[in-house]
């Protein structure tokens, strides 16, 4: 059975913020389909020019060195190196502009390769999720010192969603400390998958099974990833919103 994906997407400045610094891509190819979340910091212009700088490079990356003759392990390796470019490009970019030197962006992608497989990865606390039947499962792992406090033992899940330290990133693009990039997830996809690509802008204010209600109630990608967005700024938040919605059909 030959699979395909229908795509919404959405980036909402908000009701706080002067200037958007999430960046959002979706684009497919011949031979694949890239989508992108990135979500900027810094300070003003910094952390937008990160986010571009993110979804420009990475799919550039991509296209270069992914090959259709490349499996599963492979493509995870092609992946780690299109992620740690962008962020090599991003500390360049810093060290030569004293107002850039602390941007950064967290990154979560998706990459589908028409194998019936979803490759995800991500650095920071932009998230993935899967939706199947009616259930919401998170693909990735924030990289937020609240987080590693959960993996410790020290605190409990839910005392994670109000820490003081919940977005302290120690791993995001343009951090040093960042290995030999992200250990990307392969998901076998099934026919009305929908895979949900967001920045914390949408996961701060909205729990999973608000977002997962809103998904299952609304069919059409395009209208659930702008319909995301509203949800985030009427339940309240102070931040960009992004959203990519990727269904999976025949």
């Amino acid at each position: 059975m030959a699979l395909n994906l229908n795509i919404g997407k959405c980036t909402l400045l908000g009701n706080y913020r002067e200037n958007n610094e999430d960046s959002i891509e979706a684009k497919s190819y011949p031979d694949m389909s890239v989508c992108i979340v990135a979500d900027g910091m810094g300070g003003q212009a910094a952390g937008e020019i990160a986010s571009k700088l993110a979804i420009e490079v990475v799919p550039r990356e991509l296209r270069k060195n992914l090959t259709p003759s490349l499996d599963a392990e492979q493509s995870k390796a092609v992946i780690r190196k299109a992620v740690m470019q962008a962020n090599e490009e991003i500390l360049m970019m810093g060290s030569l502009d004293r107002d850039l030197k602390h941007m950064g962006t967290t990154i979560v992608l998706a990459l589908w390769r028409k194998r019936h497989e979803m490759l995800i990865a991500n650095f920071g606390d932009s998230r993935a999720y899967l939706i199947r039947g009616h259930t919401i499962q998170p693909l990735t792992v924030d990289h937020s010192l609240a987080q590693a406090l959960v993996e410790n033992g020290t605190i409990s899940a839910e005392e994670a969603k109000t820490h003081r330290w919940k977005n302290n990133l120690w791993k995001y693009l343009g951090g040093k400390e960042n290995g030999e990039g992200p250990d990307p997830r392969v998901v076998t996809t099934e026919k009305g998958d929908r895979f949900l690509l967001c920045s914390d802008g949408l996961t701060g204010p909205v729990p999973d099974n608000k977002i997962l209600e809103f998904m299952l109630k609304t069919p059409n990608v395009q209208e659930c990833a702008d319909g995301l967005g509203q949800l985030a700024l009427d339940m309240g938040s102070r931040d960009n919103v992004s959203t990519i919605v990727i269904e999976v059909t025949e």
